[in-house]
């Protein structure tokens, strides 16, 4: 259930330059981030996760909302766009983070999202090298700490935390 493979180190390194530009960039431009993620969960508790190929690491399927949507439209759009994921059902809200590590001014709101169809992984694109389920006790090593703390949270009931 793997994309094709896409060499991530060129996006990872442009990102690493750009994220202090883009930081600054939407900071006078937006003033305040917000976006979304989905906590993809199937029957068996299995997390869909994305590689982005401009960054390290396996995360949520997300991205930022665009003006004029809703927090669930762009979920909606993202899961799509990122992981071929149709939501068949509203999804639940787990939290809204702050997200330092980015901005002090961004911020994520996360919803668990467990009725969805999914034919398989798309593509791999210049964004998303790979899309696919991992089972609680197989997530990849480079997982991104604020998902897995997500995952505690959603799964273990592990105390909520405010920042990403």
């Amino acid at each position: 259930m793997t994309r094709g493979k896409v060499p991530p180190r060129w996006g990872a390194k442009i990102f690493r330059y750009a994220r202090p530009v883009l930081a600054r960039y939407w900071l006078v431009r937006r003033g305040l981030t917000f976006g979304v993620r989905g906590v993809v969960l199937d029957p068996q508790d299995r997390v869909l996760l994305v590689r982005h190929g401009y960054a390290p690491g396996w995360n949520f399927p997300g991205g930022g909302i665009e003006a004029g949507e809703t927090a669930e439209e762009a979920l909606r759009r993202e899961l799509e766009e990122e992981a071929a994921v149709a939501m068949l059902a509203p999804p639940i809200l787990h939290g809204i983070f702050h997200q330092p590590n980015f901005s002090r001014r961004d911020h994520v709101a996360v919803f668990v999202v467990r009725a969805f169809g999914w034919d398989g992984p798309p593509p791999a694109n210049w964004e998303i090298a790979e899309c696919r389920f991992f089972a609680r006790d197989a997530l990849p090593a480079d997982i991104s700490p604020g998902a897995k703390r997500r995952l505690d949270e959603i799964l273990d009931g592990a105390p909520a935390s405010a920042t990403w």
